[in-house]
Formats: C-alpha cells, structure tokens, sequence
C-alpha cells in the first residue's frame, strides 16, 4: 500500500473541535509538515483550541472565510499548498431547521470555491472532504449490518442535506477535472473542546449547574459515538494512506441511546437520573439512528482505542476544569439552542498569537505583501465571547432610547442607524458602516399626541410603518441579519372567542380583528407581511410602561393626565422588565410572532389604585363608557388580552403583570409619608 506525504497542508475550520485535534495532532507528530489553519473563527470555534500549536514554527493561523475565492486562491499559490483537509462547515442540526440558507452558504459554496480554486491553481495532491453519517439518513432499527460507503444518500435535515450536496461536488471534481479527492464519513465525535451546543458537553455543563438535562423526544435515538483522539488518528491515517477516489467511514459499532448517555453522565456526577432527566419537544425530524459499516478505515490499519467508559471520564474531568472554555453559552445549552450563524458573529484574536503565525483576511483583501495583524500582546479582548454589534434605529422614539440604555449597561457596542426607514441606500451604507450582528426596528408613527394623528397622515403613516419596515426587513435578510421587530399588540379586540375577563387571550398565530385605526391596520398589514421573511422577530407590544411616571409616551403618565379615562382589563408590557428580554431574544436567535405582553390583564381603575397607594395618595379620577369615549377622540382603541405563554415558556421568570408593575414601576418611584421618594 502506497503511502502518501504531503508537504503543506491547509486545514480549514480547525479552530473548531474536531479539525483543532487533528491540526494539534499533526503539529506535533510531524514537524517537517507545514499546516496552515484558515477559520473565520464563528460562535463555535476559538483559537484556544489550537494553543498547544500556536508556538510552533510550522503553524500558522489565517483568519478567513473559505467563501472568499480571493484568499482561497492567494493562500493556496503563496503557501505551496497541496494538501487540503476541509473540516469548515455549519454542523448544528437544531440550527439548520431554523438558518438553512446559511448552511447552504458555508457547507455547499464555500466547498464549491474550494475545489474552484484547486482546479484552477493546479498544484493540489490531495483534497480530504470531511461528512458525515447523516447523509444516509436513518438506519432501520433491527438492521444488523451498517451502511457502507457505496449506500444510497438519503438526508433527512437541510444540515445533512448540504453536506450530501457538498459531496456530490466534490465528487464532480474529482471526476471531471482528476482533483484527487477523499471523502470521510465520520459518527458523533465527542471530547475536550466541543462547543456544548453538541449533546455529551451540554449534558456536562447542565449537570455542572445543577439544572435538568433535556432530551428530545423519548430519548430513545440511538447514536455512535467516537473519542475526539481516535477521530484525530483516523484522519491521519487517512492522509497518509487514504486512496483517491474513495470514500471512508469513521465509525464505530458500539450505539447507545441518548437516555443512556444522559444517565451514564449523571452517574458520573451523582446525580438522581429520574429527577435530573427532563423530556422535551422534538425536533421537526429526528433520525433514530445511525449505524456505519468501519470495515474499509480497518483495513488500512485503524481501529478505536477509547472505551466509552474512559472518553466519558476525560471529558467529563476537562470541562470541570475548563468551565469557562467557551465564555457565555447560556443560548447554547437551552433544550433547543439558536445560536447565531450570520456574517459578523465571529470570535475576536485575542491579542496573543504571535505575529508571524497569524494573519487577517482583510490584510490579504487589501493586497499587502506582508499580512500581520498587529496586536498589543497586553490586549485583554477574549476569543471566548462572540462579539455583538447591534445596530438600532428609533432614537428618538422612547422605546429606542431605552434599548441604547440597556446596550450600555450590559457593556454591548451599539450605534443608531443614520438612515431613514423608506430609503434603501441609506440602510445599507448604515449597514456596510456599522457591520452590525443584529438590527432592532423601533422606528414607526404612533401619531403625536396620540394616533388620531395617523387618521390624517395616511400617506406618511403607510411609508414608515409598512414601506419602511419592509424595506429594513429585506436589506437585513439580504445580510443575513436578525430583525428585532418591536409590532403592537393593539390589532386585535375582544370577541365572542375572547371575551373581557375570560383569561383566554389571542395567540400569536390568530388573525388580527381590529381595524378600528389606520395606524392597527398598518401594523397588521406589515405583520402579515413580515411572515415571509425568516429572519425577523416580531415583538407585539401592548400599552408600554416604565419606571419613568415623567415621560409622556408612559402609559400610566397619559391616564393619570386625562381628564376620565376608561376602565377596561388590558395586556400591557412593562419596558424594565421585557427590553432587557428583547435583547436576549436576539442572542437566542429567537425568530417569528411573539406577544410581548407581561401574563394576565391589568385594568386602568387598577393601575390607579397602585399608583394612588404608591406615588400620589391624593389622585383622584373619574371613569367614562366606551361610548363616552368614542366622542372625544377619532379613531377607536383596541382593548385585548394577548396569550404571553409562549413567552413565559421562553422566558420562566417573567413576572405577571401586576407582579411586574409593582416591582418595576411602582416601587422604584414609591413616596414616603413625607412626600419624598423612597
């Protein structure tokens, strides 16, 4: 058998988990090979994860996009490649129900301008593609022989899907243009250093917390699972004794299901499975099992080496003794995490590589003969946290305001969008300056006072709420950005199936009803619009209130300057208490209709007594009928209760809002019996 010896190798994506250990691995086996490493650094990867290589004088860092034809062609002319091991790809199947397109993106083109590059430069030897088990798709539960390498490709989840398309390319290329390809196919790998969106290390890091480990379904899937250290050693015998042309699995026969990793992680942490265990939704579709036929990988003299038993333990004892490897992963390790996958959501080098081993993709885009990236070696910035960047536009509108306030608290860089809603060069010169990883939409008429106003602005109140709302919907989807959305609530009205003080409340997925003003008809037209749009989180806010009882927009401010006011049970959103949650929305990538209403009902008269008991034991006022009311103002208003469970669901301590109104509103702004505040 013949073996192979390359000379340069580029790895991408090996500040990732798995292509980290096998960089790792040949760095230091082989120090006469030259690996260069080339990753954009995403949510799941970290240059940490190549320290033990970062000194050594055969690796070098590239920070990078495979999807850039330009870098692709310039490194592989430059650095004399002629090996490619191309690890780089979203791999997250939770993520791809919910951002196919951006696994289309990294996982088919940025494999396509790959092989492009190799074809025209001429000069690769061998191109190793690595897969994945799922493109067979399910396995029968009672079969006794894996799927081989020349079993049909049937993916079931647009993740798997992209990486079937990704292999027939690479197949073309090697058959149309002789590129001498290698295709890997590989089962669950697990090990220090996965990003705990990935089964084994959430379990881990949930059970390090003392909270429940969820599982999808009945837990009965069933899966193969292979220690990161023996995967490494099957890719290095692969390039070194791998044949072009062919296709290798790297598998294992030894299958569990995934309640029993779940119970065998709580043994290793002594913890009662029964209690601990929580079953959740499903996914859309979930494979109950995959099983590999290894026999092929065998023959060139690989075998497995750690027991489940032992890579369990290894694993176990470096995330108790790295358990802030990955910096904030909240999002990461909810039942159904929605990590962002969107241009921009990049780690940040972290001031410490050494500066003739790492080089910036924007150095070679602006043509240097030397590509440096110059870092203090004192910068204390961490790889760790994906940066965020939140480009808002509403700032003179309260909601707005209020959104930078909680960006500065919470130390997120944030800038005001310059450009007016309707005009659509100007959102993308805001876009290409900021370069933004989420956009908030708090711009929209309300009409001042009030919007009565909006009756005798049709044409202006159309351009903002619809036309311009659309316009940043679709220049953000076009970036594969998020649109926060904040929407209203008041488009629907209380019914026959929702009748005043029944507690059932309208659900996001109910059509609006009300249609009493311009400005409800505005904001459900653009809602129903908006539903075409993947990439928007529309947030239905209902009669806002803050701590703020001296801002006129306050809900609470306006009734108690009204002459009379109504006594009607409403859903209303306390500002202190959801903002703050609209923007952990945008870090769970949450997407859709959301009622973003505090639970339960509130009436005006109740508001009143809290605010007479707390701020003003002298306030008076007087009630007046619907009826009466229609005859002061133009435009009817909307009066519902909107159901928040699913936001409760999301969100478990969200207060009700009486609950809410009290601890945000009213005891902030609380009088002392002599007339001060608390």
């Amino acid at each position: 058998m013949a073996t192979y010896t390359p000379k340069n190798i580029l790895i991408t994506g090996a500040a990732g988990f798995i292509a980290s250990h096998v960089a790792n691995r040949l760095i230091r086996n082989y120090p006469d090979y030259k690996i260069v490493v080339l990753d954009k650094l995403d949510y799941c990867s970290s240059l940490t994860n190549l320290n033990p290589s970062r000194s050594s004088p055969n690796f070098k860092f590239v920070k990078g996009d495979i999807a850039s034809a330009d870098l692709v062609n310039y490194l592989l002319i430059t650095e004399s490649i002629d090996t490619i091991m191309h690890f780089a790809a979203q791999t997250h199947v939770d993520n791809s129900f919910g951002n196919s397109f951006e696994f289309t993106k990294n996982n088919i083109y940025g494999t396509h301008v790959l092989l492009e590059a190799c074809k025209v430069t001429g000069q690769i030897r061998r191109f190793i593609h690595v897969s994945t088990d799922e493109v067979y798709g399910e396995t029968d539960e009672d079969a006794v022989v894996g799927n081989h390498e020349a079993s049909q490709l049937l993916p079931t989840n647009p993740y798997s899907a992209t990486k079937a398309g990704a292999e027939m390319l690479v197949m073309a290329y090697g058959r149309s243009y002789g590129l001498p390809v290698i295709t890997t196919r590989g089962n669950n790998v697990y090990g220090p250093n996965q990003f705990p969106e990935k089964l084994i290390p959430k379990f881990i890091l949930l059970a390090m917390r003392g909270k429940p480990l969820p599982i999808h379904g009945d837990g009965c899937n069933v899966r193969s699972y292979l220690y990161c250290e023996d995967v490494a050693e099957a890719f290095e015998v692969i390039l070194h004794k791998g044949e072009v042309g062919h296709v290798y699995n790297i598998g294992t026969r030894k299958e569990r299901r995934v309640i029993d990793v779940a119970k065998d992680v709580c043994k290793l942490f002594d913890l009662d499975a029964d209690s601990v265990i929580k079953f959740v939704e499903n996914r859309p579709f979930n494979d109950q099992r995959y099983f590999l036929d290894d026999q092929k990988l065998k023959n060139l003299g690989w075998s497995e080496r750690t027991t489940w038993e032992e890579g369990l333990r290894k694993t176990m004892d470096w995330y108790t003794s790295n358990p802030d490897w990955w910096g904030d992963v909240s999002g990461a390790l909810l039942p159904h995490p929605r990590m962002l996958m969107m241009p921009g959501i990049e780690r940040q080098l972290d001031g410490s590589e050494e500066d003739q081993n790492v080089i910036s993709q924007t150095a070679v885009n602006q043509g240097q003969s030397r590509m440096l990236v110059p870092f203090p070696k004192n910068s204390s910035a961490s790889p760790r946290k994906p940066s965020l960047k939140f480009l808002l536009y509403g700032r003179t509108g309260w909601i707005g305001g209020f959104l930078g306030k909680i960006c500065e608290k919470q130390g997120i860089p944030f800038e005001y969008g310059r450009g007016r809603l309707e005009d659509r060069a100007s959102l993308l010169t805001d876009i290409q300056n900021v370069k933004p990883t989420h956009v908030f939409n708090a711009a929209g008429v309300t009409g001042r006072p009030n919007v009565d106003w909006c009756e005798s602005h049709k044409p202006e109140t159309i351009r903002t709420n619809v036309a311009g709302t659309l316009n940043l919907a679709d220049v953000c989807r076009e970036h594969g950005l998020l649109m926060m959305n904040f929407a209203t609530g008041c488009i629907f009205e209380y019914d026959a199936g929702h009748p005043e003080g029944s507690g059932i409340g309208f659900k996001e997925e109910d059509k609006p009803n009300f249609i009493g003003s311009f400005y409800s008809k505005t904001k459900a037209m653009v809602e129903e619009l908006l539903k075409e749009y993947d990439n928007v989180c529309t947030l239905r806010v209902r009669m806002p209130i803050s701590s703020d009882l001296g801002n006129p927009r306050n809900f609470i401010t306006k009734i108690t300057r009204y002459n009379k006011v109504v006594n009607i049970p409403n859903s209303m959103t306390i500002l202190d208490e959801l903002l703050p949650i609209s923007v952990e929305m945008a870090k769970r990538n949450c997407r859709g209709i959301w009622n973003f209403t505090n639970p339960g009902v509130v009436s005006h008269n109740e508001i009143l007594e809290m605010y007479k008991s707390y701020v003003d034991p002298s306030f008076k006022w007087v009630n007046f009928t619907l009826e009466e009311q229609a005859k002061v103002i133009v435009a009817p208003r909307s009066n519902n209760e909107l159901d928040a469970s699913k936001l409760k669901k999301e969100f478990p301590e969200l207060l009700s809002i009486k609950e809410s109104l009290i601890k945000y509103v009213f005891e902030p702004n609380k009088k002392t019996s002599g007339g001060g505040q608390v």
